[in-house]
Formats: structure tokens, C-alpha cells, sequence
């Protein structure tokens, strides 16, 4: 089966047997942290806390194995199909399918509508299948123990399997994430509002935002997304007549009034404004004026000025 490896200079193609599910590394060979996975993480954390405060699986187990198997929201699997853990589509699933070539074979994928869809179908994966059960049994913190148990039981063929889990838990310190309650992570009930657009909709501290393309305006995110102009206006800190540009963070909720943890400090790099860290850590822009007194909005930040966030 297919299986990417994102690292920053390299993808290597590797071929295995068409089993319940198609893995895709993506830990690094060092100790760097890789950009692209923290954003992957920033913005689905809090759905991984979901489920594990609804199916009791570890939210670290849940992010590493959708960094691995998804390539960190990358894949084509991924991009087309929200599927961010390679669930293949079996005679038990009933929703819409995809094929994808599996060591030279023609393979079902699921296929689903949005990413928390796929996440909340890989607790019940785990969850209503007996040679998952023991997994259920462990410390809900015993990450090493998950790990090698989803090998034990047959999640994937590769014998490096539960040591690139480990190492990427422990590499992104997911495994504080064992520890968060519903209290962290905020209300994402707003993800739950009629939404009949096609885009992706991503999660960051909580709250649902989406990438802006070529030629959106206030009024047709608007109407693609059931948020009024007003709103998406006043969410983003915005003006009326502003001009969306192309990968703009539009964010379909109101943002927070500080940083969710672990996010106390920023150091700023080349390019950023206050306004783009409002956006990237989802705080009002107001709220962050207010704790850090010295800039102004449209002060001019310095490579490695220190910006608090909460």
C-alpha cells in the first residue's frame, strides 16, 4: 500500500499488502519539528480531546495516527476525501467511496464530508471491533501501550508502526493533550451549522475556520457558508471593504478572547503583523492590543519581538 514520508526534503513511495487500512508515514529522522505538522495539529486537537472524552482513546494515539496516516492532512486520500486515517471501505460501509491503487490493486476508500466525520469514524472503527478491546482497557494515558496494542491487533503490517507513533507523539508532546478536558479545548458546537459549501474547514483553538481562494468576497463566503457578511466581518477583525485575498484565514465564529494552552508567548518572525498572530492563534485582535500595551495595530513588529498571548 501506499505510503508518503513528508519530511522537508524527501517522499518516499513504499508498497505493501491491501489491509483494513492504507498508512502513510510522516515522522521526521531528527528532532526538528516540522511546521506543516504543527498546523496539523493546532487545528485538529480539539476534536481528537472530543473523542477521547467520548470514546476514551487517547487524543495523542488519535493526532499521531492521523499525522502518519493522512501525511499531515496531506495525502491525496486527505485532500480529496477528508479520509484522515486511510479507512478502507469495506461491505460494512454504507456512505460514499473512493479507489485508490493498493499494491497494484484497485482498493475502497471511505469517503467523507468533512474531517470531523472521519475522526469520529475512526473512534468507532477502534471502538466496535473486538480485537480493539484490550486497547480499552489501558491507562488512557499509556500511549506506548496503544501504540503497540494497534500493531498486536492488526491496524497496520509495518513493524516500525508503534515506534513512528511514539516517536511522534513525543516529538509534538501530543501526549499532553491525554490530559485536556472540555474546558481546554472550548465550545465546537459551531461546526455544527449548516455548512453546503465543498471546501475544507479547519479547526484552530477551537474554532472552524476556513482558507480563502481566488475571487471569495464577504458575500460569497456569505452565502457558501450560512455565516451573514456581517459576522464574518466582525469575526475577522476586519473592514467592509476589505478585498479577501487568496489563503486568507477566515474565521466562521468569533474568536477567542486569548490563546488557548500551551500558546503563553509568541516570538514573532519575518513578515508577521499583530494581526496575522490574531488570526494564526484565533484571539480578537482587540484583546491582543491589550496585553501587549507597547505595539500599536499597525506598529511594525521586529524578528523576535516577544508577543504575549493569553
Amino acid at each position: 500500500m501506499k505510503r508518503f514520508c513528508f519530511l522537508l526534503v524527501a517522499v518516499t513511495l513504499l508498497l505493501t499488502s491491501c489491509s483494513t487500512t492504507m498508512h502513510t508515514t510522516g515522522s521526521n529522522s531528527n528532532n526538528r519539528k516540522n511546521y506543516t505538522y504543527e498546523q496539523y495539529i493546532e487545528r485538529f486537537y480539539p476534536i481528537a480531546v472530543e473523542q477521547m472524552q467520548r470514546h476514551n482513546i487517547p487524543a495523542s494515539i488519535t493526532l499521531a495516527q492521523g499525522l502518519l496516516e493522512s501525511g499531515a492532512g496531506n495525502s491525496a486520500l486527505t485532500r480529496k476525501s477528508n479520509n484522515h486515517f486511510g479507512i478502507k471501505a469495506d461491505s460494512s460501509w454504507k456512505g460514499k467511496k473512493t479507489t485508490s491503487m493498493d499494491n497494484g490493486k484497485n482498493c475502497y476508500f471511505r469517503v467523507y464530508d468533512n474531517p470531523r466525520d472521519s475522526y469520529e469514524d475512526h473512534s468507532l472503527f477502534l471502538a466496535k471491533r473486538e480485537r480493539y478491546a484490550s486497547l480499552f482497557r489501558l491507562d488512557r494515558k499509556d500511549y506506548k501501550g496503544w501504540a503497540k496494542g494497534l500493531k498486536k491487533a492488526g491496524y497496520a503490517e509495518d513493524p516500525a508502526y508503534p515506534n513512528k507513533l511514539i516517536s511522534l507523539i513525543e516529538r509534538y508532546e501530543l501526549y499532553k493533550y491525554d490530559s485536556y478536558s472540555k474546558k481546554d479545548i472550548g465550545n465546537t458546537s459551531s461546526l455544527a451549522y449548516s455548512y453546503s459549501g465543498t471546501r475544507q474547514i479547519f479547526l484552530s483553538s477551537g474554532l472552524p475556520y476556513i482558507i480563502a481562494d481566488t475571487g471569495d468576497t464577504f458575500k460569497s463566503l456569505a452565502k457558501e457558508t450560512g455565516v451573514s457578511r456581517r459576522k464574518l466581518i466582525k469575526y475577522n477583525d476586519l473592514y467592509k471593504e476589505y478585498n479577501i485575498k487568496a489563503g486568507d484565514i477566515i474565521y466562521l465564529d468569533k474568536k477567542n478572547s486569548k490563546a488557548k494552552k500551551p500558546h503563553e508567548y509568541h516570538t514573532t518572525k519575518e513578515g508577521e503583523s499583530l494581526y496575522s498572530i490574531s488570526q494564526k492563534y484565533g484571539i480578537r485582535l482587540k484583546k491582543l492590543l491589550n496585553m501587549n500595551p507597547q505595539f500599536k495595530s499597525y506598529a511594525k513588529l521586529k524578528v523576535g519581538d516577544i508577543i504575549r498571548l493569553r
